[in-house]
């Protein structure tokens, strides 16, 4: 792959009806260009996880996705409440989640574990009242 292929996504907040649909042209995108399965996996699992992370907490946001031949980069902004604690709401199991979110099947405190654990690389830059960053990379 010569250039960086760039895909953008704009998350809605709240609409758990379409969530998951930019995690799904990632993973069909990757699948196309030839990508190995397992990488395929990856940065699928990484980006549902930060897709369904902003509709649940952070009234949508935008996903930028980097794909070139040796990693993929996903940048995750949004300009929600922001992570009061990034430490804490990186334990498994720790959720702000609403109870909507929860009655949905959502919100089991696994999103940014599950991000980390599927990626070689993660960064989170959050403010409170200003919103959050995630950025992950998966090397190919």
């Amino acid at each position: 792959m010569a250039e960086t292929i760039k895909l953008q996504f704009n998350i809605d907040g709240n609409n758990f009806v379409d969530a998951g649909a930019a995690s799904g042209k990632v993973k069909k995108t990757l699948t196309q260009l030839g990508f190995d399965p397992a990488v395929i996996r990856r940065a699928a699992i990484a980006m549902y996880e930060g897709e369904i992370n902003m509709v649940i907490h952070a009234d949508g946001g935008v996903a930028d996705v980097y794909i070139d031949s040796d990693k993929i980069r996903i940048v995750l902004s949004d300009k929600g409440p922001g992570i009061a604690d990034v430490e804490l709401a990186m334990k498994e199991g720790y959720s702000t989640a609403s109870q909507e979110a929860r009655d949905l099947g959502f919100g089991a405190g696994m999103g940014l574990p599950n991000m980390k654990n599927y990626t070689d690389e993660m960064t989170v830059n959050s403010k409170v009242g200003v919103g959050t960053t995630v950025e992950m990379i998966i090397n190919c």
